[in-house]
């Protein structure tokens, strides 16, 4: 050994650095992630922090592929459904990981009313209209742009939504940036600004899955809401917010999900009202797999989470991973479904003079 390398380990010895630290990864790297059919080409940023975690995002639907965490014996895992390729998020996607707008989940007969005005959107789910159309964002190629943090590497994706793009009135310009955080957090920060009255509800749709194989059945779910929106056949909020006391929707204490899913139809596909009301980053939900020991704690300044259990699912995902029912769990924190047309809701309205701003953050430990 030379003494440049007697030198190096040297100091890595005393700053408690492991010796591999050398070859760690970057904290952000640029791949190229394929060509659309139109030749579009798609790009994967992948943001790594010392602690052995990564995310990467490509620039098709600022979409996060991946989302890697330690266990509990150091074991590093995907803890996200997603696919080895861009044709497989082309055709087959149920938007697993994909940033979700102009408005996700439900608006009740794809339509409403904004200052007098009523405005047509896509019938895409039945008569109603879901998750920002026939081409949501989930469906758009943003802009990215490495951003300097100090909490951690992060980018930025952006995209200027036209007016009337699927019926929703306004150039709406937005801005997605993930930071994977030192403090071991995924954050997401969505910002938008519009130049006529609109309507904005943005979510990302990762589908989790904490143990990394298998279904999400046993994991153990604490929700922070004493509350849900009632919704009809269709989904569709009635209005009316109800408790989840005395019902298989209660999870204000750890139980694990499939404890009472078959009491619920084919699974969860339900909204819940948080109990922090004022804005702030607040604990929504807190999610522990026995197996691993890995948690995950959302914390969100949205008003709502939808959680959904991936009921029904079946394709092959990554690694030829056979994605079958339950095979995770969403988290969609969000304003309420039909929130335009229900307005005992938190508002979506978003006008010229303001500027919309939600953060959500995925923060993992284990145990």
């Amino acid at each position: 050994m030379n003494h440049l390398h007697l030198y190096t380990l040297a100091i890595l010895l005393l700053t408690g650095l492991p010796a591999f630290a050398q070859d760690a990864p970057k904290p952000i790297a640029k791949t190229t992630f394929g060509q659309t059919p139109a030749g579009d080409s798609i790009e994967l940023y992948t943001l790594s922090n010392p602690n052995g975690l990564s995310a990467s995002i490509m620039t098709y639907g600022a979409t996060l592929t991946s989302l890697k965490v330690p266990d509990k014996n150091h074991q590093i895992t995907d803890v996200t459904l997603g696919f080895d390729d861009l044709n497989s998020y082309l055709t087959r996607n149920p938007l697993a990981g994909s940033v979700v707008g102009r408005c996700t989940n439900r608006i009740g007969n794809a339509k409403f009313t904004l200052n007098g005005k009523e405005y047509q959107l896509a019938k895409n789910a039945g008569p109603h209209h879901i998750h920002g159309g026939r081409k949501g964002f989930d469906k758009i190629i943003f802009s990215a742009q490495p951003v300097q943090s100090p909490d951690g590497p992060a980018v930025a994706f952006s995209y200027t939504s036209p007016d009337m793009q699927e019926g929703y009135p306004g150039n709406l310009a937005v801005t997605v940036t993930y930071t994977l955080t030192n403090k071991n957090e995924l954050r997401i920060d969505y910002k938008a600004t519009t130049d006529k009255p609109t309507i904005v509800n943005l979510t990302n749709h990762a589908y989790f899955n904490l143990a990394g194989t298998g279904d999400i059945l046993d994991h153990q779910l604490t929700l922070f809401a004493d509350n849900y929106t009632a919704a009809d056949a269709a989904l569709i909020p009635t209005g009316e917010i109800k408790p989840v006391k005395d019902t298989p929707l209660d999870f204000t204490k750890p139980t694990p999900v499939g404890s009472r899913i078959a009491q619920v139809g084919s699974g969860y596909d339900h909204n819940y009202v948080l109990n922090s009301t004022d804005g702030s980053l607040a604990l929504a939900a807190r999610v522990r797999d026995p197996k691993s020991g890995r948690i995950m704690e959302v914390l969100t300044t949205q008003p709502a989470v939808m959680l959904y259990t991936a009921n029904g699912m079946n394709t092959k995902g990554r690694a030829d991973a056979q994605y079958k029912n339950h095979a995770g769990l969403c988290l969609e924190t969000q304003h309420s479904p039909d929130s335009i047309n229900k307005p005992q809701f938190p508002t979506v309205i978003l006008n010229p003079n303001q500027t919309y701003h939600q953060v959500t953050t995925f923060r993992f430990s284990n145990e």
